[in-house]
């Protein structure tokens, strides 16, 4: 009897070995799929920030392209206001042969709608508030016609290029 009760306890020793083996064993899977659960959750994790990454690449450069296509001609238009203030000039001079001065009017208006249609558009600035931002005063000056703070005087019309000032217009402040 003796012998079956050692044998009977190896039995529940080796079972309880198994028990214990099969125990650390579920316990070193869990942390074995622990851990790739988190290489997973990292793995996804930099795919998605890399996927940010470049829609955010691919937005920002469409924009730059979109920026060169709109503003490709600035240099180009700025060089041509100089033609456009000598030739406003040229209009409001006297002229003796009215055929000749309504012939430069015309080609202005064209010259102008053109200009208009390509994204010019001229700042509008007498009587209104003066505005850093669309305005260069080089002179206050007092004024009964224009309050405080109004441009009472244009020396040079300013212009925006597609809503970009390329010019700021150069003004006399009421004081």
């Amino acid at each position: 009897m003796k012998e079956n009760n050692t044998q009977e306890e190896i039995k529940d020793e080796i079972c309880e070995e198994e028990a214990v083996k099969s125990e650390e064993t579920a316990e070193e899977a869990e942390i074995e799929s622990d851990v790739k659960e988190e290489k997973q959750e990292d793995e996804d994790s930099k795919y998605l920030r890399l996927l940010a990454d470049f829609q955010n690449y691919k937005k920002r450069v469409e924009k730059e392209k979109s920026d060169i296509y709109t503003f490709a001609n600035e240099k180009l238009v700025k060089e041509l206001l100089t033609v456009l203030d000598n030739f406003e000039r040229a209009l409001e001079s006297e002229c003796q042969d009215k055929k000749y001065k309504d012939g430069m009017a015309n080609i202005f208006k064209l010259f102008w709608d053109i200009l208009n249609k390509n994204g010019i558009e001229e700042i509008e600035s007498l009587g209104i508030d003066f505005d850093p931002n669309l305005h260069a005063a080089v002179a206050v000056e007092d004024s009964d016609e224009y309050e405080s703070g109004k441009v009472c005087f244009v020396l040079q019309k300013g212009y925006k290029l597609n809503g970009k000032v390329i010019r700021a217009a150069m003004v006399k402040v009421a004081n």
